[in-house]
């Protein structure tokens, strides 16, 4: 790697084969050298889920000038960890960008999501991280269109930085590249509703498949990803992983104490 050039970790967890990587290391190699370090399988759902049970194992798949790929058999939040702790211990990234996601990551869903693990890792790692996410759920979304957002994004941050143990959650919406613009949003706190359908198999079984639907919170106000993403812009909402409610601290004192 060029000591000269910014370092960039990249991550995911939806796998090393999807277009969606593909689309965000194309990118990050017309801005620096470029570390992948990508689920083995694909990951989606896990969060910050970590592995402790049994070891990880990495395979190196790709090895040239400015460009270092390895597969893990750990979950996205592993593949970040093990990148900065072992992989990459001789020099931390100048940034750490995960997706791109097949599907948003928008509002509530960051608390299920891989994607957003990466750059939760990285942050807690003290480097400046963003995760984007493509309205297209398909194994075989054209992310092609994502790409001109993901390089105005991550030349902004490479040259300013972001806010102390700030990441930024980026959702893209499907309409072909002709985005209306963008907007720095809050996310959507709506819920999911009806989640679960029952069925039984051609044994007798039953069984239950993860379905739902998102009711939103967000009544026409303007102030959320969700909002702005049915109005074709690209949403930028910061994030953090310090879950503590401030605002109630005295509150819960005068409650238990």
């Amino acid at each position: 790697m060029d000591s000269n050039k910014p370092l960039i970790l990249v991550s995911n967890d939806d796998g090393y084969d999807y277009n969606g990587i593909k689309s965000l290391i194309k990118v990050a190699r017309t801005l620096g050298d470029v570390f992948v370090v990508a689920p083995a399988v694909h990951q989606s759902g896990m969060s910050s889920a970590i592995t402790f049970v049994h070891p990880v194992r990495t395979t190196c798949i790709a090895q040239e000038e400015g460009y270092t790929a390895y597969l893990a058999t750990g979950t996205p939040a592993d593949c970040v960890k093990l990148a900065l702790s072992q992989l990459m211990a001789d020099r931390m990234p100048d940034v750490v960008l995960a997706g791109i996601n097949h599907g948003y990551n928008s509002g509530l869903n960051t608390l299920y999501s891989g994607t957003m693990a990466c750059a939760f890792e990285g942050i807690l790692h003290g480097v400046p991280s963003v995760a984007f996410s493509f309205g297209n759920y398909s194994a075989d979304a054209d992310t092609s269109a994502c790409e001109p957002i993901v390089k105005h994004v991550t030349e902004r941050v490479l040259k300013s930085g972001l806010p102390k143990d700030v990441c930024l959650n980026v959702n893209i919406p499907d309409i072909d590249g002709q985005f209306r613009g963008m907007k720095v949003t809050t996310g959507d706190m709506g819920r999911w509703i009806n989640e679960w359908e029952h069925r039984v198999d051609p044994t007798g079984r039953n069984y239950y498949w993860l379905t739902g639907e998102f009711e939103i919170a967000d009544k026409n106000e303007g102030l959320t990803d969700y909002y702005w993403l049915q109005r074709g812009y690209v949403t930028v909402t910061p994030t953090h992983v310090d879950q503590t409610d401030y605002a109630s601290m005295d509150a819960i004192k005068d409650l238990l104490l």
